[in-house]
């Protein structure tokens, strides 16, 4: 039996999207895990106190002992870990615990300055240099390449269930419900709420799904919303509601993927450049958050097919490394 860590982004986390991703790993990962003892580590909260990195503890004890170390997904990598609250919950006093982790469908969050050169000494003596590193798309791919580690762009874990199959499944045409999300870091109240009154002229029923931990407060400040009915934020209660007949629209990317591997017609609204940097290479045909006025209400009302361009051949590559 193999000792593997996995640094989870759904503990800690105010985003449910977090817990969407790493359902996926684990899933998609379940060939390795089922025979392994697995520890999970947040990636938002630190493993240990500044003085408890200084003792050779349990901790210590174990992630020194694993085989793996997986970092699992979500918008990970980023320009600067120097500010407060960072993704991924790292410093130099505790490189020790992340040693040799290895990433699986991260992305990343870079500023045009790139790199600054504390960041780039702590993902250079904390990822593993022996395994290609999984990447969630082609930017993310080329910043791992230029610290000097392999990686291949495999897309999201959420997306690797995606087959021409699949895809060929989910219906074409508007179904009369629909399910939309907002994003609670990236308010724009006239785009939004444009969104909101185009989903009440073209469905029957509209529903809405608080993914982050202040959707549900953007959304009381929108107008036109007595009708819509909200549902619970958790993981269980999008589960169910996705069981129904009914379509996903909103800006919230793997609220979105989700329901596209439920099988569900989705428009994805892109807002920063998570969606767009996957779309560039899987064809999520996502619509900018721009131009909703002039081209959602058409989209919806047209039939459209799902195909999206996942490589399957990349990703079971990648994995072979671990069989």
């Amino acid at each position: 039996m193999s000792n593997i860590a996995v640094f989870d982004t759904s503990l800690g986390t105010l985003n449910l999207g977090d817990w969407i991703i790493m359902d996926a790993f684990y899933k998609e990962m379940d060939f390795l895990l089922k025979d392994s003892f697995v520890v999970r580590y947040g990636t938002h909260t630190p493993i240990a106190k500044s003085y408890q990195s200084i003792k050779t503890g349990y901790n210590f004890r174990y992630l020194n002992s694993t085989q793996y170390k997986f970092i699992g997904g979500t918008n990970i990598f980023k320009h600067s870990l120097l500010h407060a609250n960072p993704d991924w919950n790292i410093n130099l006093f505790d490189i020790k615990f992340y040693r040799n982790s290895i990433s699986v469908g991260c992305g990343s969050y870079l500023e045009s300055k790139g790199v600054d050169a504390y960041t780039r000494y702590l993902y250079k003596h904390i990822l593993r240099k022996d395994i290609i590193h999984s990447t969630r798309d082609e930017k993310t791919k080329e910043l791992l390449e230029s610290l000097g580690f392999k990686a291949i762009n495999t897309g999201c874990p959420t997306m690797w269930g995606f087959t021409i199959e699949h895809c060929e499944s989910i219906p074409r045409t508007k179904m009369n419900n629909v399910v939309f999300t907002l994003t609670d870091y990236n308010k724009d109240y006239v785009l939004d709420q444009q969104m909101i009154d185009i989903l009440l002229r073209c469905y029957d029923n509209v529903f809405f799904w608080p993914q982050g931990s202040d959707d549900l407060e953007y959304f009381n400040a929108m107008k036109n919303t007595n009708t819509i009915k909200v549902i619970k934020t958790n993981l269980q209660s999008y589960i169910d509601l996705l069981q129904t007949d009914i379509d996903y629209v909103g800006t919230r990317l793997h609220a979105g993927l989700f329901a596209i591997s439920k099988k569900k017609r989705s428009i994805i609204i892109s807002l920063d450049e998570r969606a767009r940097e996957i779309d560039k290479t899987y064809n999520l045909k996502c619509l900018e958050r721009k131009i909703i006025n002039d081209e959602l209400e058409s989209r919806i009302n047209s039939s459209f097919e799902t195909h999206i361009d996942v490589d399957l051949e990349h990703i079971n590559m990648w994995k072979d490394q671990f069989r």
